[in-house]
């Protein structure tokens, strides 16, 4: 099947869209919301009522991997929230299938750049002055464009530089118009998510408004340039008397909510591993340093980097006779994470558990923390964990790569399964967290393809064990103490469940009544039914005259469950 989108064709403009095309961002988010939500509802819900569940089950991985990629062409087209709304998805391993997040994983910021023309307007206006009074020179031609921002290189004027004691710097600007560009998709994407609330197997699963306030969330901190500069100066002090760690000073009188001004610390990319031996430093050298740095920052401090990709990490050669030549500059303090106190003992759990390679503990971690419901049933989920420690426990990157393509992709659709027939949503901070742990086993691996992350995290592991001290014997005790009341409660709750039996409060299964129930249920789909097909009848005849595409859609969709309505019910009299 072929969107509206892709039949829409292309208008030749490749910028974001600015405030006088907000309505028509608006509709073009929701035709390829709707058009999907019906080509979803068409495969998984009316197909396999009419017997031809097989039939949508063997183009579902298709059908799956086509929505990626075309919401990939979607967002990188629109730019704004849509590239976000991209990365965020990526991250979702609890509530979408691989082929979605595998292919929105490597989703970037694909925009072009703002004409420098139009950054001056902007940045003059928030600074209050021309440029050239702002700073001593600007480098026209971009150093970075994103979806929601760029930067330019630049020089303080001599009285500033005089006052910061700095001189280079990089001045990041909001691209013009975003502000508005955040609310439209916004208030679509929450449109969608009030659409998916109603719809029982996505509720089911997942608080749909929840979740985009989440994102809403997230994001309008991400384009609060004060608040980013505030998180930078937040994480310079966390790191003050950490020698491995280095981070940007922020210039205050060039800085508004639109504009950052930052010292510029460019330096080595992490990952060039080329520039990083003709430095004269060793690349297998810094993967364990950033891996011991990130670990740091994610279970001691609890104010950590969420976004360290490579581009956002650099290695700033330092001259100091006896200790290390060189440090890891961060940079990018937009996408931050904070852990409870709480919620980080939880993850210490988690993080021992992993290096033991306890799966029962580290479902019982996952508890703690939150991510599961007190209600789950978690025994497919701990032997899910149980085999993946058994087949790739303590394997590095190197071991990996020899391991059958085709043995990591049967087991992450058996634990991809696993994981979405659970009662659990990840918060945001854990998400967060899953990221960070990701880049940073990414860029390690970049550094050192022997990298074994698990020969960082086992020693880790032990400190913390060690720094804990006496916990883990209390967390024995009270495994005892449950085990114990367990078994004093146990002849009660088998005396109680005799007498249910016999008072007749425990049902028995009778073929008669499943065959009435399974009618009275027929009845009630062929109902729904008639239902569907007037509101989708009236919402398109209303539609039609403001959207010509999506009401024709409805229109002609309502045929299908009024066919339901009239010829189903006949099995099973």
């Amino acid at each position: 099947m072929t969107s509206p989108e892709e039949r829409r064709g292309s208008d030749g403009r490749s910028s974001v869209p600015g405030a006088g095309d907000t309505r028509a961002r608006y509709r073009r988010i929701l035709r390829f919301a709707a058009w999907h939500l019906t080509v979803t509802w068409w495969f998984e819900l009316f197909l396999p009522r009419i017997g031809l569940a097989r039939l949508a089950a063997r183009s579902r991985s298709k059908r799956m991997l086509q929505f990626a990629q075309r919401f990939h062409r979607l967002a990188v087209e629109l730019g704004g929230l849509m590239i976000k709304v991209g990365q965020f998805m990526s991250s979702r391993l609890d509530v979408l299938p691989p082929e979605i997040t595998t292919e929105l994983a490597g989703l970037q910021d694909e925009v072009p750049p703002v004409s420098f023309a139009a950054i001056r307007v902007l940045a003059e206006s928030e600074l209050g002055v021309p440029l050239e009074r702002a700073f001593a020179t600007v480098d026209e031609s971009a150093v970075a464009a994103a979806s929601l921002g760029q930067a330019h290189q630049a020089t303080l004027a001599p009285l500033d530089a005089a006052d910061t004691g700095l001189h280079a710097v990089v001045v990041k600007v909001q691209r013009p118009g975003i502000d508005e560009i955040v609310d439209v998709d916004l208030a679509a994407l929450r449109k969608v998510g009030g659409w998916l609330s109603r719809v029982r197997l996505v509720s089911d699963r997942v608080d749909m408004p929840a979740l985009v306030e989440e994102f809403a969330h997230t994001s309008m901190e991400e384009i609060d340039y004060l608040h980013e500069a505030a998180s930078a100066e937040r994480f310079a002090e966390d790191v003050a008397g950490d020698e491995r760690v280095a981070v940007p000073a922020v210039v205050w009188e060039r800085t508004t909510r639109r504009v950052l001004t930052l010292e510029d610390v460019t330096a080595i990319k992490i990952t060039d591993v080329d520039a990083l031996r003709a430095a004269g430093i060793d690349p297998t050298e810094v993967a364990p340093v950033f891996a011991a740095v990130m670990f740091d920052q994610l279970f001691t401090r609890g104010f950590f980097h969420a976004d360290p990709h490579p581009g956002n990490i650099f290695v700033t050669p330092v001259t100091k006779p006896g200790g290390r030549a060189w440090r890891l500059t961060f940079i990018d303090f937009g996408m931050m994470g904070e852990i409870s106190t709480s919620t980080r003992s939880g993850l210490r759990k988690l993080l021992i558990a992993a290096a033991s390679r306890d799966g029962k503990g580290l479902v019982d971690a996952m508890r703690d923390i939150g991510v599961l419901l007190p209600s789950a049933e978690t025994q497919e989920l701990e032997r899910a964990m149980v085999q993946l420690f058994a087949r790739f426990g303590g394997m590095g990157f190197a071991e990996l790569r020899e391991v059958d393509p085709r043995e990591f992709r049967d087991f992450a659709v058996q634990f991809g399964e696993v994981l979405r027939s659970l009662p659990f949503q990840l918060p945001e901070n854990f998400l967060l967290v899953i990221r960070a742990m990701s880049l940073t086993s990414g860029v390690c691996s970049a550094l050192d393809p022997e990298f074994n992350v698990w020969d960082s995290i086992e020693p880790y592991a032990a400190q913390l064990l060690r720094e804990e001290g006496g916990n883990a014997v209390q967390d024995v005790a009270r495994e005892a103490l449950d085990v114990a009341a367990v078994a004093w409660r146990l002849p009660k709750r088998v005396d109680a469940v005799v007498t249910r039996l016999e008072d007749g409060e425990i049902a028995v299964r009778s073929p008669e009544l499943e065959r009435r129930v399974g009618r009275l249920e027929r009845i009630a789909r062929r109902l729904v039914s008639a239902l569907l097909f007037g509101a989708l009848l009236i919402a398109g005849a209303v539609l039609r005259a403001d959207d010509e595409v999506l009401g024709t859609v409805l229109m002609l969709g309502s045929v299908l469950p009024l066919v339901h309505a009239l010829f189903s019910g006949g099995r099973g009299r």
